[in-house]
């Protein structure tokens, strides 16, 4: 893929990474959550995040232009609630590059540096409405369990699903 390189992310991408992350949400999930809610959503407050979780270890890895703008990028590490083993936190992908392999490349960083921390499985939420959820079922992942989440008050169905990574 040329005009595109993946790389570790750094503090210096917090913003792109919450420009990313809110404008992600907006088209992925319009018709999905509700529309105040997404509005309320703050790149500012996102950037404070991701300055948080860029500050300490972590496991976040950008996809950028040539000319250093961030379109994506992809978080994971181990599963949080202990029952799993590796995690995909997010991945996210402005809307107008989606579709040209880089969401595929995104999740392959991610498989395989979870198998190289010794992860031979990846857990991955993903909205049971979410559109996107069937760039997951490309990678034959078994769905586990579903659960319910509630976002700006909503209630929404979500789907654990269980990656096993090769």
């Amino acid at each position: 893929m040329k005009n595109f390189r993946f790389r570790k992310a750094n503090l210096q991408d917090s913003p792109g990474l919450a420009y990313v992350h809110v404008h992600s949400w907006r088209t992925t999930y319009k018709g999905i959550v509700s529309e105040n809610y997404l509005q309320s959503l703050s790149i500012e407050e996102r950037e404070q995040k991701w300055v948080q979780i860029l500050s300490g270890t972590h496991n976040t890895y950008v996809c950028e232009l040539d000319d250093g703008k961030i379109i994506g990028f992809v978080s994971f590490g181990k599963e949080r609630s202990g029952e799993y083993e590796g995690e995909l936190y997010a991945i996210y992908l402005l809307e107008e590059y989606q579709g040209k392999g880089i969401g595929k490349e995104l999740l392959k960083i991610a498989a395989t540096r979870l198998k190289e921390q010794g992860c031979n499985s990846m857990w991955i939420w993903v909205l049971k409405e979410n559109p996107s959820k069937y760039f997951y079922y490309a990678f034959n992942p078994t769905l586990i369990k579903e659960e319910v989440l509630t976002i700006g008050g909503e209630s929404h169905q979500e789907e654990g699903l269980l990656l096993e990574l090769k």
